[in-house]
């Protein structure tokens, strides 16, 4: 301890502690602005605040109609939906684009798997097809690639319920048992068609999934109720006047 902090009578001299009012303003503030920031919070999520009330909007989304949901819930939901939707279309188009110019690359006859269940079903389907591309302005390749895509979406489209979609599929079944009946050996003619129905059918599962043939009865109440009452309406006769009374007419005239 050095001789300046001690005092004339030899005790050490007690340091003041720094005045808090002096110091720099910036830790103090960063201090200030975060209790503001954390009581403005807390508050926003009691009863009544901003936060609470927007808590409570989203929350009743579920059980509101269109006219009682919030104003600002519509407007996301709406940007949101636009959103999601050219991101769609966007990707769809590139993807379509992309299939169709990959399309005349696509071979139109393959050797492989010619003696399986497969090839025994797809072979004559690719010969139909190349034929009858010789006398039209189509590769083989894109009429080949084009009738696998068609049926791909319509097998999609069916699973997801849709009812133009699985018109499309039993087109498209149709025509793929005609094209094998047509192209395949003579010989093997009838087993190869019906094994392209067999495998037609097993596909058929997945896109005419909870199609039936029973019908929708739907019971609704009535909107009137009939009750049948019975009603009499019986004339109940009046008194005759007193004049009118023939009895008492003959006692007056005795």
């Amino acid at each position: 301890m050095s001789d300046n902090d001690r005092q004339m009578n030899g005790q050490p001299r007690q340091r003041n502690a720094p005045d808090t009012a002096q110091l720099p303003p910036g830790g103090n503030g960063k201090q200030r602005l975060t209790r503001r920031l954390r009581t403005a919070w807390r508050t926003s999520w009691k009863e009544g605040g901003f936060l609470y009330q927007r808590w409570e909007e989203v929350s009743q989304v579920r059980h509101a109609g269109w006219h009682e949901i919030a104003h600002w819930i519509k407007a996301a939901g709406l940007l949101t939906g636009i959103s999601l939707l050219v991101i769609t279309v966007d990707t769809a188009g590139n993807i379509t684009h992309a299939a169709l110019k990959g399309l005349p690359n696509v071979p139109a006859s393959s050797t492989g798997d010619g003696t399986g269940l497969w090839g025994t079903v797809d072979h004559p389907i690719r010969v139909f097809l190349t034929e009858q591309a010789a006398h039209l302005a189509v590769t083989p390749g894109a009429l080949y690639a084009f009738w696998h895509l068609t049926g791909l979406l319509s097998l999609v489209g069916g699973f997801l319920g849709s009812a133009g979609a699985r018109i499309t599929w039993a087109l498209f079944g149709c025509s793929g048992l005609a094209m094998v009946w047509s192209a395949s050996p003579a010989g093997g003619r009838a087993a190869a068609t019906g094994l392209a129905a067999l495998m037609w059918a097993l596909a058929s599962i997945v896109a005419l999934r909870g199609l039936t043939l029973r019908p929708i009865v739907h019971n609704h109440p009535p909107q009137y109720q009939f009750s049948p009452a019975l009603h009499l309406h019986a004339a109940i006769p009046s008194p005759a006047p007193a004049g009118d009374n023939p009895d008492i007419v003959h006692q007056l005239q005795r």
